[in-house]
């Protein structure tokens, strides 16, 4: 593992910890600290008030230049740019990732991409979507951003 990937997942977790306590809720899930979990709660007022969702973040060696891999799990929320196998559809995830982004940052425009809902619906798609879909990574996936909500 490069130096510079774990000494930048370091400080993230350590960013974590101290400045997000009550928000957001670290998780590594392994000795290689390259999968974590990330658990927050809907925002108040939102149409997920107090509901609990978890992200993982799958990094690899190439962290932060390579984007994490981002997807929900257990129970996604329904939404618009939700699938229901996790995926989300977020050009910060993608095509507009920037090394100076940070897991924090990643999980606060999720959260607000999510306040941002007025009504809980799955995508126009999501059957077919999550078919297609089906074996392949999210970074894989030609994601079109339609609008730009969030």
């Amino acid at each position: 593992m490069q130096a510079r990937c774990l000494g930048r997942l370091k400080k993230e977790a350590e960013d974590i910890r101290n400045n997000f306590d009550g928000v957001l809720e670290l998780d590594i899930k392994d000795e290689s600290q390259m999968c974590w979990h990330v658990r927050f709660r809907g925002a108040e007022g939102s149409v997920y008030n107090g509901e609990v969702f978890t992200l993982q973040f799958k990094f690899s060696e190439d962290y932060p230049i390579e984007s994490p891999e981002v997807i929900f799990v257990g129970i996604p929320p329904e939404h618009e740019h939700v699938y229901s196998n996790g995926y989300i559809c977020l050009s910060t995830l993608y095509s507009d990732w920037t090394p100076a982004l940070k897991v924090s940052a990643v999980t606060m425009s999720i959260l607000s991409m999510l306040s941002s809902a007025v009504v809980k619906q799955k995508p126009a798609n999501d059957a077919q979507a999550v078919v297609w879909m089906k074996n392949k990574s999210p970074k894989k996936v030609n994601w079109m951003f339609e609008d730009d909500k969030c």
